[in-house]
């Protein structure tokens, strides 16, 4: 057998095969020889490349970011038995919330302890090993332990497998003492991996887009809005399709934002119902049939229950299944086929944008600053969508910047990315490391609130390590603006930091790297201009100093809204 016939180097090629060339990793003593392995096996050879981070959260959060930069792509990160493992699981949750195939890899216990009644560290003192299994089994598709070499090359490939039909994450547990053997089962090269294609019932597609075409022609003024369930279901294609032959108006739910080009000729917003882009919601609420494309409605994206729209009106289009008003329901349909043979069959109606053209008022910018004024979040904002072209990608985190950053338009070509099912502060510092290390064609322009930087700030070193050049903006209002606007309290206050101190404490002399303290418009844009220019192949870490006040309207509209359905007194009994 070759030396490179190992379960490690398997998997590495495996990694590699599905996309995810760079592997998030944290070593611990469970894991090591599994690091070794995947070393080994190069990205010159068809291998992978170790990422090495700082913590495990934000190693899986960096394979969420990773997984979100590819269509279709996949995140892989690789640490320890349960103090690892535990760890991770937070951000694996959040991908599996996002539908994001995400494989986490933990070194495990020696094969030869299974079943032997001993303790190991990492544990929680029990000899039962199946703790972290148990765990992962919530947040996870599928979980493979490998603890023999037998049916490792099985469980590996239908735990990846498993991953990428269902775009969710994965568990892989592998015994510290099985990577490096070689065995017969990998003394090839395996066989490219090919996934039959789910295919949609015919007949009810056909029932689906007859019954839907009619519903949507007898209407006056419909409407067409795409939710974030199109990402998984690969439809932001057929849905333009869609919109091009209909001439509907096109709105997109704020987890969307970026998965429909917003340089459409019939672009409306963000559908946020009372916090939505000026003049949207009016026409979406105001329509007598509205068509969902893969739509979330949760409390976050319902501002706290409070859409004003009517069942009856809507087709709502999931993964597989198209439900048409009250009924009828059509399962075995995909998004896909449906948005695209419904296309073909629709009388083109612009009466919506016609009334949205009517009422449609362009926004002013806001006015500049006077010399030595504080700067205000909305003259920040005006000068960042200066700086998109399609050569960016915004990272968005949860908080105050989810509203801010909504109001950008999106030149074509730049990505959009924030996590708003899960909403984890601190995810943004792991993704944008991931996205960026999976995007070398775009600079990624992070905006990340004090409080979340504090959770997962030691990132930015890696990002330094790995030559980066992303712009991260430190907005530092001075504690948890979004949960104050929910619920206030003394809790919401933080310790300031001297941020951009702690930025050059990481870089410490090694890489590029460029950081500037802005209070006012003009320090903004020597800054901005800082990291365009002479400092375009640096990170770039500009703390942005505003009033703790200084929060958008849409945040305060929405914060009083989820804070109301939040304190709902319980249903009498």
């Amino acid at each position: 057998m070759p030396p490179d016939a190992t379960l490690g180097r398997h998997l590495a090629r495996r990694l590699a095969e599905v996309g995810a060339h760079d592997v998030f990793t944290v070593p611990g003593d469970f894991n090591l020889t599994l690091l070794d392995e995947l070393e080994a096996e190069q990205p010159s050879g068809g291998g992978v490349r170790l990422v090495g981070c700082c913590n495990e959260l934000s190693a899986a959060y960096a394979a969420d970011g990773y997984a979100r930069a590819r269509a279709g792509g996949v995140g892989a990160c690789a640490v320890t038995f349960t103090v690892g493992g535990l760890s991770a699981i937070n951000a694996v949750a959040g991908a599996f919330s996002e539908n994001l195939p995400v494989i986490c890899i933990v070194g495990g216990p020696n094969s030869n302890d299974y079943g032997s009644n001993r303790i190991l560290h990492h544990t929680i003192g029990i000899p039962d090993f199946t703790q972290e299994l148990r765990c992962f089994q919530n947040v996870t598709c599928y979980q493979a332990v490998v603890n023999n070499l037998e049916d490792a090359h099985e469980q590996i490939d239908t735990a990846i497998c498993t991953a990428l039909k269902e775009s969710k994450p994965v568990y892989i547990s592998i015994s510290c003492n099985l990577p490096s053997i070689p065995h017969p089962t990998f003394s090839r090269h395996p066989v490219p991996f090919f996934l039959s294609p789910r295919l949609s019932n015919q007949m009810n597609l056909e029932a689906a887009v007859e019954t839907a075409a009619a519903f949507l022609n007898k209407s006056v003024k419909p409407v067409l809005v795409g939710g974030p369930k199109m990402r998984v279901a690969k439809a932001s294609k057929a849905f333009v399709e869609l919109a091009d032959a209909c001439g509907y108006p096109v709105a997109v739910m704020p987890s969307a934002k970026g998965l429909v080009p917003e340089h459409h000729s019939r672009f409306i917003g963000t559908y946020w119902g009372a916090v939505s882009t000026p003049f949207c919601a009016e026409i979406v609420e105001s329509a007598d049939s509205y068509l969902f494309a893969g739509p979330i409605f949760n409390d976050y994206s319902s501002v706290g229950y409070s859409l004003l729209l009517k069942k009856e009106k809507a087709i709502i289009v999931q993964l597989d299944r198209v439900v048409i008003g009250n009924g009828p329901a059509f399962g075995c349909v995909l998004m896909k086929d449906f948005l695209h043979a419904l296309a073909t069959r629709l009388k083109k109606n612009t009466a919506a944008y016609d009334n949205y053209s009517r009422i449609f008022v362009p926004q002013g910018e806001p006015l500049s600053s006077e010399p030595g004024e504080p700067l205000r979040v909305n003259v920040l904002f005006k000068h960042i969508q200066k700086m998109l072209s399609g050569n960016s990608a915004v990272i968005a985190e949860t908080g105050d910047s989810w509203f801010n950053c909504q109001k950008l338009k999106l030149p074509e070509g730049c990505g959009y990315e924030f996590q708003m099912q899960y909403g984890s502060i601190g995810w943004s510092v792991g993704a944008t490391l991931g996205y960026a290390q999976a995007a070398k064609d775009k600079r990624v322009i992070s905006f990340i609130g004090d409080g979340s930087f504090q959770v997962t700030a030691q990132e930015v070193s890696t990002m330094l390590r790995w030559e980066q050049n992303n712009i991260i903006f430190l907005i530092n209002n001075g504690g948890y603006t979004i949960e104050v606007e929910i619920h206030d309290g003394p809790y919401n206050i933080i310790k300031n930091w001297n941020y951009t101190g702690v930025v050059e404490a990481f870089h410490n002399g090694e890489g590029k790297c460029y950081t500037a303290k802005v209070r006012t418009e003009e320090e903004l844009k020597k800054a901005i201009e800082a990291s365009l220019g002479p400092n375009k192949d640096s990170l770039c870490f500009i703390e942005v100093i505003v009033h703790k006040d200084d929060t958008s309207k849409e945040l305060l509209e929405w914060g009083s809204r989820v804070s109301a359905a939040n304190s709902r007194p319980p249903n009498p009994q």
